[in-house]
């Protein structure tokens, strides 16, 4: 069964870190371009942060620049979002998904609650 699974939300004070982290299962993570994306209550899903899987330059949104680091491990089959200086307003649900040409794959999303 191919899957992605995400852990590492949770609840975060203003200015705290989280470390999410998105294992695959079934296929190997390794041909497939990584991202992370976070649904906010009453907004669109948005995309926060990109890693390809050929070694370049990962991308992120304008909003979380400089204070989230997507990265992966291969032979874990696992990605990582470190998310420092969090904000109130980072609050959501967020997924990871994978991408290869027509195959496209969601996680089930993690819960990530900013507040004091």
């Amino acid at each position: 069964q191919l899957q992605l699974v995400e852990s590492g939300g949770g609840l975060v004070q203003p200015g705290g870190s989280l470390r999410l982290s998105c294992t695959a299962s079934g296929f190997t993570s390794r041909n497939y371009i990584m991202a992370c994306h976070r649904q906010a209550p009453g907004k669109e899903r948005e995309r926060v942060a990109v890693i390809t899987n050929t070694g370049g330059t990962p991308d992120y949104a304008d909003s979380v620049k400089g204070r989230f680091t997507i990265s992966r491990d291969n032979a874990k089959n696992t990605v990582y979002l470190q998310m420092n200086s969090l904000k109130i307003e980072d609050t959501a649900v967020y997924y990871c998904k994978a991408v290869r040409l027509l195959s496209e794959y969601w996680g089930q999303g993690t819960q990530v609650t900013v507040s004091s």
